[in-house]
């Protein structure tokens, strides 16, 4: 299975060349378990979920902890079929899975309520997109039963759903998403935006 996320991070600054390397540096630390390739729209992150979640996570919060309007979008997807099986990409795999939809979702609500506090409110909105699945919207009603009790739920929006919250829960409730529903060996896709820092009126 190949799995990882294309990601772009928009400093509102005239430092904005200082904050996105600075932000790339904080990439380093999972330099073992991902690969990792910028060019002049994107940074490319390859591996395991468990890995690509908590390295988007240190990157829009370096960015963001300079204290400048910081937005990121990504685009995340697993199991695509026209991508080569890389080893870096382990599969999807959590004896969760065997679980009903009930109790996964109990069991990913305890995981979000686990995760480091990383003093940086965020606010986030996220599509998910299940492809191939014969009773895809059973997982995607499940995955929205899961976001509204798991702490981050903001608001339902058209054609997205908004979280809020610290940083670290936020990404947790993301890649809880993302591995936790839809076909285990199917192809899923996320689109997600995370902004900080923003000068809008909530």
């Amino acid at each position: 299975m190949f799995s990882g996320a294309q990601v772009s991070l928009y400093p509102m600054s005239d430092d904005f060349v200082g904050i996105i390397f600075g932000a790339i540096g904080a990439l380093d630390p999972w330099r073992d378990h991902l690969r990792i390739q910028t060019d002049s729209l994107s940074t490319l992150i390859v591996g395991s979920p468990e890995f690509v979640f908590p390295a988007m996570r240190d990157l829009f919060c370096a960015a963001a902890y300079s204290g400048v309007h910081t937005t990121m979008h990504a685009t995340v997807s697993r199991g695509c079929p026209g991508e080569p099986d890389d080893p870096i990409c382990s599969p999807v795999s959590s004896p969760r899975r065997e679980m009903a939809l009930a109790d996964r979702v109990a069991a990913y609500r305890e995981i979000v309520a686990a995760a480091p506090q990383l003093e940086q409110d965020i606010a986030a909105q996220f599509s998910l997109y299940p492809l191939g699945v014969g009773h895809h919207m059973d997982e995607i009603y499940g995955c929205i039963e899961f976001l509204k009790s798991s702490g981050t739920f903001d608001r339902s929006k058209n054609f997205c759903t908004a979280l809020r919250g610290d940083a670290g829960p936020v990404f947790e409730t993301l890649g809880q998403a993302f591995t936790g529903f839809g076909s285990e060996a199917g192809h899923l896709a996320m689109d997600v935006t995370v902004s900080a820092n923003s000068p809008s009126v909530r």
